[in-house]
């Protein structure tokens, strides 16, 4: 086909918003089983607040973020599988999904899609766009968290060292008396 002929098909717009639906309400749900997750184990350790855990749950969230974000990748990628969109004389899925991963990350790759499915292009790096940003929020709201119970933690230690140390300033041991 040659390019200047082409023009945005209807059924084009219609598959990439439905697959920019469904990718928001995916994120939506993983980033709630995420958020979830990270305060049921934050109270269920509140007694042990330490660094480590504190850690622990910020890498244990960021790897749910990120198998959020590789599911919604198949999605895109078996349904360029599917109708057939990726320019290649070898459509694997495995292809499909690494041309998916590249343009929702906005890398792009090697590959393009058909001519007449070009505009998912755009629509899988909107997508891409929109859930990091997502992402990024729930990120820095666990990270906010997490540093905020250490700087309390860390002002309830200096002032508990302050209160003894003040403590046996103002109380000196009594000086025995001379007979």
């Amino acid at each position: 086909m040659d390019d200047t002929l082409y023009s945005t098909r209807l059924e084009e717009g219609l598959v990439g918003g439905l697959l920019v639906a469904i990718t928001l309400a995916m994120h939506g749900f993983g980033m709630l089983l995420t958020l979830r997750t990270s305060n049921a184990l934050k109270e269920r350790f509140q007694r042990h607040q330490s660094f480590a855990l504190g850690m622990g749950i910020i890498i244990l969230a960021s790897w749910m973020i990120i198998v959020v974000h590789l599911v919604e990748v198949g999605v895109w990628a078996r349904c360029f599988y599917w109708i057939d969109a990726v320019n290649s004389s070898k459509n694997t899925t495995s292809l499909c999904y690494y041309f998916a991963l590249m343009d929702y990350t906005t890398l792009g790759s090697n590959y393009n899609l058909k001519l007449h499915w070009r505009l998912l292009e755009g629509m899988i790096a909107i997508a891409g766009l929109l859930t990091f940003a997502w992402s990024t929020g729930v990120l820095l709201t666990l990270a906010q968290e997490f540093q905020d119970q250490q700087m309390a933690l860390l002002k309830q230690r200096r002032e508990k060292r302050h209160a003894q140390g003040s403590g046996a300033q103002a109380n000196p041991p009594a000086e025995p008396k001379n007979p």
